[in-house]
């Protein structure tokens, strides 16, 4: 039951040939037994888990179930819930309870999924493997010795790993697709504003948005059928008109144009990792699909434009956290200012001060114009990069990551190092592009993911194009070994 998707269990509840408490059950059991080891989760209730699977039965024998009804669905603990304790990796949220839901927790609501538990992340989003998490670090399934990828490495651990069979993630950099590459799942960064970001914790305002992540991009589809849509609660949600992500998921993709940009395959991409990516451009030829050199000079940018953005957004997000309101609070302090620097001292880990650092420093008197405002404008350069490329092709393609997971401890000390990990994923973010990493194959027993880039609100071509691929390959339905033990 396990290694059911998304689609299987969907049309299994819908012809009442299980049910969503039998599902339920059988997914805690596994988070039980595998959760103690790869750590994939923070929060695990299992009675409001299994009492959100008995309404969801009693939806579909009514005859009222949506096509998500009765579906465990895990949610990245960077989402309100309402009485859930939500944390975001973080010990300066490590006693908040949610009084509310998240829009996209309320939308999955409505659908009648259930909720299977929180998911670990790097603390505040901050982070590429995640290992920044107050929580511990989370173990990739394929190699307990590597990471998963982050910041939403906990989503795609658990998936991956057969605890879930869909994940909720969010991507400021890359922190959808990095770890689904890392993982060997199918995540989707939306367009900027397609998804709500009400109920979400920010981390960098301009850049975060919340995705599916499963083990297809037909899961994938069905997920975000639920979670785009405009919400007046959020004022950087557009009002797009509302599609169905399935509906054209079958079609051939015969005469599509893949743009590759050359500075997707220069120095700093593995070998291995190069050869899998032309295989899969080659299987999309078989496909009926014609290839299109493109350029995005600017890519090299993309980390020290996205290294003085987001941390001066993140500087004024987490400014919030400051012991009096919510969360942690420092045991002794002398006076009020006292207080608020013990607390933000030791509730914070390494890599989110030394964010706010850099953020507050980028900001400062005599320093905004040379670094946040010429950030700003390379960002639009980024952004026309894109839209020359779109020009001429219809997607872009390319590797996810540079190479496949690293092992643990193996960069945590070497900041540089770790961020270039998201060099082909970053510069989607500062264009608000949609983006998404499939499976392309393995080196040394470790998932590649392939990498789609499509222009402004084309998910429903993105899905398509990744679904035909994974209708001609088999590298999304591989799993760990041991992932049903």
């Amino acid at each position: 039951m396990q290694d059911w998707s998304v689609k299987e269990l969907s049309s299994l509840l819908k012809e009442k040939k299980t049910s969503s408490v039998e599902i339920t059950t059988d997914y805690l059991a596994s988070i039980k037994k595998k959760n103690p080891e790869i750590n994939a989760f923070i929060t695990v209730d299992e009675n409001r888990s299994i009492a959100q699977a008995k309404l969801a039965d009693e939806r579909i024998q009514k005859g009222e179930g949506d096509t998500l009804t009765g579906v465990p669905i895990a949610q990245k603990d960077i989402f309100c819930a309402e009485d859930w304790l939500t944390t975001c990796g973080s010990k300066m949220l490590h006693n908040f309870i949610a009084p509310y839901d998240a829009t996209v927790v309320k939308k999955f609501n409505e659908a009648g999924a259930v909720n299977l538990g929180k998911t670990n992340m790097d603390e505040f989003a901050m982070g590429s493997s995640n290992e920044t998490s107050f929580f511990g670090a989370v173990k990739n399934p394929w190699d307990l010795s590597r990471v998963p990828g982050g910041s939403s490495g906990g989503s795609a651990a658990a998936i991956a790993s057969r605890m879930c069979p869909g994940a909720t993630a969010t991507d400021t950099g890359g922190s959808i697709r990095q770890p689904a590459s890392l993982c060997g799942l199918t995540g989707l960064k939306p367009t900027y504003g397609l998804v709500s970001r009400y109920g979400m914790i920010a981390f960098a305002s301009s850049l975060d948005q919340a995705g599916p992540m499963a083990k297809s991009s037909e899961d994938c589809a069905m997920m975000l059928n639920v979670m785009a849509g405009f919400d007046p609660k959020d004022s950087t949600s557009i009002d797009h008109k509302k599609e169905d992500y399935t509906k054209n998921i079958d079609q051939p993709i015969k005469g599509l144009k893949i743009g590759l940009p050359k500075e997707y395959f220069a120095e700093g991409l593995d070998g291995d990792v190069a050869k899998l990516i032309e295989a899969a451009i080659n299987q999309f030829k078989k496909l009926g699909a014609t290839i299109v050199d493109v350029s995005l000079p600017n890519t090299n940018l993309s980390i020290p434009v996205y290294y003085v953005l987001a941390p001066a957004e993140a500087s004024s997000n987490l400014s919030r956290y400051d012991g009096v309101r919510y969360g942690y609070r420092t045991s002794q302090y002398d006076d009020l200012m006292d207080m608020y620097s013990k607390t933000r001292q030791e509730g914070f880990g390494e890599e989110v001060k030394r964010r706010i650092l850099i953020g507050t420093y980028v900001l400062s008197a005599g320093y905004y114009d040379a670094y946040y405002l010429k950030a700003q404008q390379i960002r639009h350069l980024i952004s026309e990069d894109f839209k020359k490329a779109f020009q001429s092709c219809d997607v872009i393609m390319g590797p996810t990551a540079p190479s496949t997971a690293f092992k643990a401890n193996e960069k945590i000390d070497d900041p540089v190092t770790m961020y270039l990990q998201d060099i082909y994923t970053i510069a989607t973010n500062l264009a608000g592009l949609p983006g998404m990493s499939i499976p392309a194959g393995f080196v040394n027993k470790l998932p590649v993911g392939l990498q789609i880039i499509g222009n402004y609100f084309d998910e429903a071509r993105m899905l398509n194009v990744a679904h035909q691929f994974q209708k001609a390959t088999d590298w999304h339905k591989a799993m760990p070994e041991g992932a049903l033990s």
